[in-house]
């Protein structure tokens, strides 16, 4: 059976904007909830930035996930 529709690579890339901006999102508001207990809260270019470097293999596992799913939909629909 050959893959059909997009690789996991192409799906990576095309979620990427999404997966860095939820990333910096959730790191943001992990320093607003450590500041409860006497953290700092980061800055807005810091979260952008961790976000963008930790997003890369968040988006890469959702891209997998997503694909497997097409693949499980495939052999659903071979039957």
């Amino acid at each position: 059976m050959t893959r059909a529709g997009w690789s996991t690579t192409k799906i990576a890339v095309a979620l990427y904007p999404f997966g860095a901006g939820a990333t910096a999102v959730n790191v943001f508001f992990a320093s607003l909830i450590f500041s409860w207990v006497g953290g700092p809260v980061l800055p807005t270019s810091l979260t952008v930035l961790i976000g963008a470097i930790v997003g890369v293999p968040a988006t890469w596992y959702f891209a997998r996930h997503i694909r497997h799913l097409m693949d499980v939909a495939d052999e659903k629909a071979e039957v």
